[in-house]
């Protein structure tokens, strides 16, 4: 799997933007089959960054409704990345 195909898009959440001021824990969303080491290294070669700690949750999608038919929303997977101490932030959060 390439880089570029592991990391989906940033995660900007209540939740996402707490752990980033707090505790300097940046969250993503990823691909399905992306590993820890996956992720790790994709966040250091695309924003030039040392990291510190991974955590992965698989999120399940959730069942909704039109009318009288049922669908489901696809499964996907999120990953917390803490950032080793005294790294600069990622620039694309800096605007917000």
């Amino acid at each position: 799997m390439r880089v570029q195909e592991i990391i989906r898009r940033p995660l900007i959440t209540e939740k996402s933007t707490e752990l980033r001021d707090d505790k300097g824990v940046i969250a993503f969303e990823v691909a399905r089959n992306a590993n820890k080491i996956q992720v790790k290294r994709a966040v250091e070669v695309q924003f030039k960054v040392k990291v510190a700690e991974v955590r992965i949750a698989n999120v399940h999608g959730k069942v909704r409704r039109q009318g009288r038919y049922a669908g489901r929303r696809p499964d996907w997977k999120k990953a917390y990345v803490r950032l080793a101490a005294g790294e600069k932030p990622i620039e694309f959060f800096e605007g917000m």
